[in-house]
C-alpha cells in the first residue's frame, strides 16, 4: 500500500469516481478539457500533489527533529557552542590538568605521576615520592600497578600535581 493512500484519501477518490462516473470531474457532458478534467488524469495529478505534500511534510518534520536534537538550548545573542561567553564558561569549568597515570622512574626508582595540561599538548612528570610516604611498600605498588589508591593518598597526589602545574604555569 503506498504511503499516500490513507483511508481518507481513498474515500475521496471513491467519492470523485461516484460523482463523475469515471468521466468529467466537473460533471460536464462534453468535457471542455479532457486532458485535465477527465477522471484518470485528474486523480493522477491529485496523487502527485499528495505525494509531494507528504514529502514536504516529512522533510519539515526531519528538519524540526534535527533542530531539536542539535539545539543548545541557549537564547539571545549568545548562541553557538564556542561563542565568547560559552568559550569562557567552558574553559572556566575545565580542570588545570588530567592525571594520565602513575609509574616508577627507571632512573631514580621513585614514583611519579604523568600529568597532561588541559587544552595543551604539554605533559609533566611530577615526583610523588613524598605523597606516598607512610604507605606500605605493597600499597604503593598496588597503587601504581592497578590504580587502586586510597582517597587520602589520592588527595595528596592531587595536591602535589596541582602545586607542580601551578609552578609550571607561573
Amino acid at each position: 500500500m503506498p504511503k499516500w493512500a490513507t483511508p481518507k484519501r481513498q474515500a475521496h477518490l471513491v467519492d470523485l469516481f461516484l460523482r463523475s462516473g469515471g468521466f468529467c470531474i466537473f460533471g460536464e457532458r462534453l468535457c471542455s478539457c479532457p486532458e485535465l478534467h477527465h477522471y484518470e488524469p485528474f486523480i493522477n495529478n491529485l496523487i502527485k500533489d499528495w505525494v509531494a505534500g507528504d514529502r514536504a511534510q516529512d522533510a519539515a518534520e526531519w528538519h524540526a527533529e534535527q533542530r531539536q536534537i542539535h539545539c543548545l538550548g541557549e537564547r539571545g545573542k549568545a548562541k553557538g557552542e564556542f561563542n565568547a561567553i560559552a568559550r569562557d564558561t567552558f574553559f572556566a569549568s575545565q580542570p588545570d590538568y588530567y592525571l594520565i597515570g602513575l609509574g616508577i622512574s627507571g632512573l631514580t626508582f621513585k614514583p611519579f605521576a604523568k600529568v597532561k595540561l588541559a587544552s595543551s599538548y604539554v605533559v609533566l612528570y611530577v615526583d610523588i615520592a613524598d605523597s606516598l610516604k607512610g604507605v606500605s611498600k605493597a600499597k604503593r605498588r598496588k597503587a601504581i600497578r592497578y590504580g587502586k589508591i586510597p582517597q587520602e593518598i589520592q588527595d595528596r597526589i592531587d595536591q602535589e600535581c596541582s602545586k607542580a602545574v601551578g609552578h609550571y604555569l607561573s
